[in-house]
């Protein structure tokens, strides 16, 4: 075979994988694609915690939650029981405590974390607040929409605090505590925060 015609039957290939390449979408590249590794999983699901003894030996878990993926999710804590005749503030002070303090090596690796601000405190209800009501140092649609639904879901769990399914929160000035509830909405999409109209304001009568 002549070194011409073999040539030509060389290119009359290249033209026929070319159309081949064509014709199923792909677009031929000489430069090596790299799609990276596969996407991460995490079960969002923590090991329980054992009830951890306070100094009289007593102990209680309870439930808080936390941020995993774009999600909120349920992670049990061990915390001493509350004392003194109005549990409320104790509680509602514990609980922050937890939703602040560094999710565990188990937790991490489940995929939680928190998004409340190290900063925030509690108090309780002022004058002519609901009797429960709290006042956070941070009007409540000042904190990031996560650590709010965190908050409000926390709360609205603890039995101590009435398993409402719901707080009542006002910020550290004048204006009215609003009452913020825990739905499948929000634990589902947490960035409901941000949206106007999340947190009923109270009657005079509540």
């Amino acid at each position: 075979m002549t070194p011409t015609r073999r040539n030509g039957r060389r290119a009359a290939a290249a033209a026929v994988l070319a159309l081949a390449v064509a014709g199923c979408g792909i677009r031929g590249t000489s430069v090596p694609v790299d799609a990276g590794g596969a996407p991460t999983r995490v079960s969002c699901k923590a090991p329980a915690i054992p009830a951890r003894p306070d100094a009289s030996g007593e102990s209680t878990s309870t439930i808080v939650y936390l941020v995993c993926g774009s999600a909120l999710a349920q992670v049990e804590r061990a915390v001493p029981p509350a004392k003194g005749a109005d549990p409320r503030l104790p509680t509602a002070r514990a609980l922050l405590d937890e939703l602040r303090r560094k999710p565990s090596a188990d937790e991490e690796k489940a995929g939680f974390s928190s998004a409340l601000p190290q900063d925030l405190k509690v108090s309780g209800p002022r004058d002519g607040d609901p009797s429960d009501a709290l006042r956070l140092s941070i009007r409540p649609d000042d904190l990031p929409s996560f650590a709010l639904a965190q908050l409000v879901c926390t709360y609205g769990a603890s039995t101590a605090l009435g398993r409402t399914h719901a707080a009542v929160l006002g910020g550290p000035g004048d204006d009215t505590a609003h009452r913020y509830d825990c739905s499948a909405d929000v634990l589902a999409n947490p960035d409901i925060a941000e949206n106007a109209g999340w947190g009923d304001p109270l009657s005079e009568e509540s």
